[in-house]
Parts: structure tokens; sequence; C-alpha cells
């Protein structure tokens, strides 16, 4: 037996780069996944891998702007559907442009409110009261040095995400007396194409890949571990 046999696992942002990576690796772990991702074609790529790992998925298309609603839907739904939700990886994010604070225009700024730190906020809201009530609830979120050290044209991402971080690590206090565990990944430089919009003139061919991070960042999902709102520096 894997060491998620029977878990049913919530993964954001599944249809390429680290979502799908760890998509796979929890269901090479015995986790059946609830994938999300914008677009239906990458999800069933997705799928495609898992399956070929000996893995199952549920496909669940979601805009995290357009569909902000469905995310309130998805705890109460994925219990409906399989009576439990012991695992979230929220690994969708948006980078945007990368401009000077002045020159942010309000259509971006709304949009990365949207993704990277609101469409937190009401995942939390759909998903905490299934992963209380699970034997060892684990949730994991992806985060960027970003985050702590602000550098120049950064300045609307850095905030978004900054606003993130610290909305789960609070998160994570409230949660000190429970036996749900909720972390902060912070993977390094990775061969996105979330990094190769923020740095195209780099050698992607250099950085790990999504599938070399994901095990450690699956690793955060499972019974034994006990931090509990940690920044864990996984490259």
């Amino acid at each position: 037996m894997n060491a998620l046999t029977g878990c049913v696992a919530l993964v954001t942002g599944a249809s390429r780069g680290i979502g799908a990576a760890v998509a796979v690796e929890l269901a090479r772990m015995g986790a059946h996944c609830v994938i999300t991702g914008r677009t239906q074609g990458g999800l069933e790529e997705s799928d495609d891998a898992i399956r070929a790992v000996g893995g199952s998925a549920s496909l669940v298309p979601l805009d995290l702007i357009e569909g902000a609603e469905q995310i309130d839907l998805l705890g109460p739904s994925i219990v409906e559907r399989f009576g439990r939700l012991d695992i979230v990886v929220h690994a969708a994010g948006w980078l945007g442009k990368l401009t000077p604070v002045a020159h942010i225009e309000p259509r971006d700024f709304i949009t990365s409110m949207a993704v990277n730190l609101t469409a937190t906020w009401r995942l939390i809201r759909s998903v905490e009261p299934p992963l209380r009530a699970a034997p060892a609830g684990r949730a994991v979120v992806l985060t960027d040095r970003r985050a702590a050290a602000p550098s120049a044209y950064f300045g609307l991402y850095s905030a978004a995400k900054a606003g993130q971080r610290h909305m789960v690590q609070c998160w994570a206090e409230e949660l000190a007396q429970t036996n749900l565990r909720v972390n902060l990944a912070e993977p390094g430089p990775v061969g996105t194409r979330l990094r190769r919009a923020a740095y195209p003139g780099e050698d992607q061919a250099v950085l790990p890949s999504p599938a070399d991070v994901a095990p450690a960042i699956a690793a955060l999902c499972l019974p034994g571990e006990m931090r509990q709102g940690a920044i864990i520096a996984i490259g």
C-alpha cells in the first residue's frame, strides 16, 4: 500500500508546470487527485501523466478570475463526491507584467490580486472544513522568494505573493491546535513558463524541472509532516 492510498488531494494550477508535476507525484503515492487549471487540454495531458504512473484523477477546468465563485464550491463538491478531502496543494499563480510600480495598469493589479491573493483566501474558506475533518489534513501553498525579497519591476507580483504568504502563515497559526498542517513551499528557480516570462534570456536547461522539485513538495503532504506555518525552501 502506498503512503497516500485512500486519500483525496486537490491540486490547483495542475494543467502544467509544478502543479502538474506535484499531481503526478501525489498520484504515484496513492492519492486520487482532483486537478484544476484553466485549460481542458492541459488538464488532459496531466491526466495522461497521472494514469501513466498508475494513478487516477478528476479534472475540474477552473479560471481563478472568471470562475471565482466556483472556488467556494470546491471543498463541498469534493466531499460530496468522494466523502473526504485530505490534501490541498495550491500551485496556481500569475506573474503579470514586470514594470515600474508607477506604470502598473489597474487591470493588471486586479488580475494579480485576484489570482495570487483573493483566490487563496477563497480556497482556504472552501477547503478548511474537510481538511480539519481529515485524519491528517495537509495544505501546501507555493510561494516565491520575491514575497520576502522585493526587487525593481516585481512590485505587483511581490505585493500579491507577500500578501498570500502572510495570510497563509496567519491561517497556519490559527490551526496550531488541530491536526491540520499548513506550510509554504518555495521551489526556487525552476524551468517553468512563469519563470521564462520573468527571465526570457535565461537558459532553462540548467534549471531544475518541475518533476525535479515535485517529490519534495509532495512529501510535505505526508501524515508524518508536522511542521506548521513553515516556509520550506525546496531548491
